[in-house]
């Protein structure tokens, strides 16, 4: 295979258009599933690990790992992530509905759905103005926290099927909303068909997904795990949507997430210069191809190397340290860089239902972020470093009393009180 660092299995296709022509880029190694917290009872029993593979299709130019995971299994009914969490995700999530209501002049006659919807975190700001809403998700604790605060969920994974019972009921959406949820699902085609079915003539889908550019040039290879089976170019995301009837009609920059897209979606072909601007910048640079990719495993290697040197170095001072952020992403750093106990003593996390738990594979203790004022760590390793602004300020009284945080993505480097760097990548 060209340019092997792995083999890729006899009859591995494209998820997207099921093309044989696969690339290898990049193997992490096998990795525990990232968001499977383990309680102290479960740490005598082994850790299921999976391979953890990159490949990119160079018939539809979609970045991808190979395996895929039961989605029962990733997504079971203790999945802990809740978005309402994040005050500076709810805010996104505030200003994203302020203006799809005023773009698409909804009201009380319309409908807006969210797939993936987890606890309600964007369908409330639809609520709250006049707008009917219903969500879709698949976990049960999310969808009990959504529906205690009024928003109708049903609890299923959506899917091509799910939208043809929907139509049936006579439920057609004006807009649809998919965030960080097209690069979770193991049938590409048949959710983003579902989209299609699902969606009023006129109406529009909302789908944000993080950009493969900003993960390449940040070395964000944490971003990889088993959820995430899919890493988007507007390339590819065009070729899915047009193989669906549907058209990419705007695309827009965002920051959150450490670099997403936000897509604007129809039945209808309006296609605007944003997205003729966005496919020619990326053919222009070569993210249609696997060149592009190939020297990525190099620059994620020398992260984790110069991650380690860094960290090392301050454990031999005798400097303790501490994480920040029982995340996805924190998982795969860990678990790609072998960081444990040997570095660190404990994991902090503002989720309530991650705290008491154990990260997984790595036998770190998550505890309240509290503990950083009363445990003191000298430095914190900053694991959810898309969130920086929001966590640095969090943790003023920590950084004022000398405490620092290391932010490991796009390059190590130390954060201190004073030191004006709040920036996560």
């Amino acid at each position: 295979m060209r340019g092997a660092m792995f083999a890729i299995p006899d009859g591995a296709a494209c998820r997207s258009c099921g093309g044989a022509d696969l690339t290898p880029v990049l193997d992490l190694g096998r990795h525990p599933l990232s968001d499977r917290l383990r309680s102290e009872a479960q740490l005598a029993e082994p850790t299921p690990r999976y391979p953890l593979q990159v490949v990119f299709c160079g018939a539809c130019g979609l970045l991808q790992i190979l395996e895929t995971v039961d989605p029962a299994v990733v997504f079971g009914d203790d999945y802990p992530y809740f978005s309402s969490v994040s005050d500076a995700l709810v805010a996104h999530a505030r200003e994203n509905v302020a203006r799809r209501i005023a773009d698409l002049d909804l009201g009380p006659d319309s409908l807006a759905v969210e797939l993936a919807s987890n606890d309600g975190y964007l369908l409330q700001h639809y609520r709250d103005r006049g707008v009917p809403v219903l969500g879709i998700d698949p976990v049960p604790g999310p969808v009990a926290a959504a529906v205690a605060r009024g928003i109708p969920t049903r609890r299923e994974f959506f899917t091509l099927e799910l939208a043809g019972k929907l139509r049936a009921e006579g439920v057609a959406a004006d807009v649809i909303h998919a965030n960080n949820v097209l690069a979770h699902v193991a049938d590409t085609n048949g959710f983003t068909a579902g989209i299609a079915l699902l969606l009023k003539p006129g109406g529009e889908a909302v789908i944000e997904v993080p950009y493969v550019r900003d993960l390449i040039a940040k070395r964000a290879f944490d971003t990889i795990y088993h959820e995430h089976l899919c890493y988007f170019s507007v390339t590819a995301l065009d070729a899915l949507f047009r193989r669906h009837g549907l058209h990419l009609n705007e695309v827009e920059r965002l920051a959150v997430h450490g670099g997403s897209l936000r897509l604007r979606v129809g039945r209808e072909d309006r296609r605007g210069d944003s997205v003729r601007g966005m496919l020619a910048a990326e053919k222009a640079d070569g993210l249609d191809r696997p060149g592009h990719y190939l020297g990525f495993a190099r620059a994620v290697a020398a992260l984790r190397d110069d991650l380690l040197r860094l960290l090392g170095g301050l454990k031999d001072e005798g400097r303790r340290l501490a994480a920040y952020g029982a995340a996805a992403k924190g998982s795969t750093l860990l678990e790609y860089c072998g960081i444990g106990p040997e570095l660190l003593d404990f994991v902090v996390d503002l989720n309530p239902h991650k705290q008491g738990l154990w990260m997984p594979g790595r036998d770190l203790p998550v505890l309240p972020p509290a503990a950083l004022l009363e445990r003191r760590p000298d430095d914190v390793l900053l694991l959810t470093w898309n969130f920086a602004d929001e966590i640095l300020a969090q943790q003023r009284d920590y950084l004022a009393a000398g405490g620092r945080f290391v932010v490991p993505v796009p390059e190590p480097r130390i954060v201190a009180h004073g030191s004006g760097d709040g920036h996560g990548g």
